[in-house]
């Protein structure tokens, strides 16, 4: 829901609020967040709307983004409220710098094979990665020249969940208001309005595209709109929401924090505040921080934050009820299909896959491009057997959207088919994507640690792990910590980060599976069975290799348990 990832979004990722200017999402789990697709969404997240963008093509300097309560709009009863009532487990130089209008584009778990693959040559991986990143720029590339429109010229549509207004794209897609902002810039150099809204457009472009290089850009524009208006919370809003889709999560809540001390009521702050609470692992403060932005601001990017909240909680119950009240509130086509996406993610990780299906199915109704829900929909289809739709489903994606959550599926895919050489190409282009994100900012060691552990160097799979534990401790961090100690075969020490990644009661195969296995590995059969057995039981096509994994050792287990 990082997402996220997802994240993922990124999210696919989180939603980013839908206020005055466009904002971003991680996730793009929740971009910037360990939920969902996508390298700063879930999220899958991950951390996206049919709007336009004739508001944004005439901002003005004097004008607000967000005004205080008597400016929020109806929305009728908070179904969070509604939720909560009947919810019983509430856990704990002018116009110099301007950037170009070319454009460049754009996690999941990879669960251990339980065997080495054969050593490569480090020259021989060198070129490898070298020409997939190759590849990597081609396809940023592609992104560039296609923008806007499809190649039956329509347009895309963008979420105001995820940090599009409808005001702002009143005219048309993201692209096209980017466009727009940036030529009133040129014309209108001192606008401090519209240098924020430029920069956070760039961060939803770097979002929704899987483009990093949009994060630069971002920032110059948000520190131009600061140097004409100090203080502004736009702005500082949106270096929240950058801070975070780079995954610097204090910086994030620093500046979120800041926002909301000049806009008590700034949605888009209100939100990135919870997003960075729940990046850091503070999940009661977390809570606090969305029933507080509820009674300021509720509207689906706060719902969608509430259900994220819960399923981290274990109250899966609850999310679930407040995603589908969302859905009957969204009125866009982006945020139908962001919402549905949540809802099937949600679903695909309880193992319900005809109903995952099926919201993926209405995402997609509502816009038939939007990449989480064809991602989510492709490991629906791979978890139900169908791994021939779910390639070229992922194909489809990553050929746009190459972020390494679905890289490492499509890898795995392909591994469990015995397509060793294109299974490595997707494995070495998540090693190319994170590189370039970091050139552009990112912290990318969780992204490394999960991805390495189980198709890469396992050394450095530790020491990015060991270094995002010691930035934030969160479930998702716990669980990159134990899978990568056990990968380097030190399963004592991997226990109590497994055993924590699973203490809040969210509800995830893959920690399960990961869980299962270092008490295997430790000497605890009886545990390891229990947990194997609850991973396989939750979502038994968590992974194409991990849950055949998980099947093989609980197989094992039980025939140790019967030769007792």
């Amino acid at each position: 829901m990082s997402p996220r990832t997802n994240e993922s979004a990124p999210q696919n990722g989180r939603p980013r609020p839908d206020e005055g200017t466009p904002e971003p999402d991680d996730r793009a789990e929740p971009t910037g967040s360990d939920r969902g697709t996508g390298t700063g969404s879930t999220t899958a997240s991950s951390r996206t709307a049919d709007d336009g963008s004739a508001a944004a093509t005439e901002p003005r300097a004097d004008t607000k983004s967000d005004a205080g309560p008597e400016s929020v709009s109806e929305a009728g009863a908070s179904p969070v409220a509604d939720a909560e009532a009947d919810s019983a487990s509430v856990g704990a130089s002018e116009g110099e710098g301007l950037p170009e209008t070319t454009l460049v584009p754009g996690r999941g778990t990879a669960p251990r094979r339980g065997r080495e693959s054969a050593p490569e040559s480090g020259r021989r991986r060198l070129a490898r990665v070298a020409a997939c990143a190759a590849a990597l720029a081609v396809a940023f590339t592609g992104f560039a020249v296609a923008l806007g429109a499809g190649d039956d010229g329509r347009t895309v549509a963008m979420s105001s969940s995820p940090g599009v207004s409808a005001a702002q794209l009143a005219g048309g897609d993201l692209d096209t208001a980017v466009e727009r902002l940036q030529a009133h810039l040129k014309a209108q150099p001192k606008d401090f309005g519209s240098w924020s809204t430029l920069g956070l457009a760039y961060v939803e472009q770097a979002r929704v595209k899987g483009d990093p290089s949009r994060y630069p850009q971002a920032e110059k524009a948000l520190e131009r709109s600061l140097e004409l208006r100090p203080d502004n919370d736009p702005a500082l809003a949106g270096l929240a929401a950058l801070a975070a889709a780079r995954h610097e999560f204090e910086d994030a809540l620093r500046y979120a924090d800041n926002a909301l001390k000049q806009n008590p009521y700034s949605e888009r702050a209100l939100c990135s505040r919870v997003d960075a609470l729940v990046e850091l692992g503070r999940y009661d403060d977390a809570l606090e921080a969305v029933r507080l932005a509820d009674t300021r601001r509720p509207g689906i990017p706060v719902f969608t934050r509430y259900a994220y909240v819960y399923e981290l909680r274990g109250d899966v119950k609850t999310a679930r009820r407040v995603l589908e009240q969302a859905l009957d509130s969204a009125a866009t086509r982006g945020d139908i299909a962001y919402v549905a996406t949540q809802l099937g993610q949600l679903a695909w990780k309880q193992g319900d896959y005809k109903t995952a299906l099926d919201h993926y199915a209405r995402a997609l109704g509502a816009d038939d491009t939007y990449l989480p829900a064809l991602e989510g929909r492709a490991r629906a289809q791979a978890a139900s057997g169908d791994s021939a739709e779910a390639i070229r489903g992922l194909e489809q994606v990553v050929s746009s959207y190459p972020l390494p959550g679905p890289l490492v599926v499509l890898g795995e895919l392909y591994e469990a088919k015995g397509e060793r050489t294109k299974a490595g190409d997707q494995y070495a282009l998540v090693d190319a994507y994170t590189a370039i994100a970091r050139s552009n900012g990112v912290n990318a060691d969780l992204d490394t640690a999960l991805a390495a552990a189980d198709h890469g160097d396992t050394k450095a799979a530790l020491r990015a792990a060991e270094a995002e534990w010691k930035r934030r401790e969160t479930v998702h961090t716990a669980d990159a910590l134990a899978w990568a100690l056990h990968v380097n075969g030190r399963d004592e020490e991997a226990l109590p980060y497994a055993r924590r990644a699973t203490a809040t009661g969210y509800k995830d195969a893959t920690f399960l599976y990961h869980r299962g296995m270092v008490e295997y590995a430790a000497g605890d059969k009886k545990d390891a069975r229990a947990s194997l057995k609850a991973a396989l039981d939750l979502n038994a096509g968590f992974s194409p290799l991990g849950a055949a994994e998980a099947r093989k050792t609980l197989k094992a287990l039980q025939a140790l348990e019967t030769a007792k």
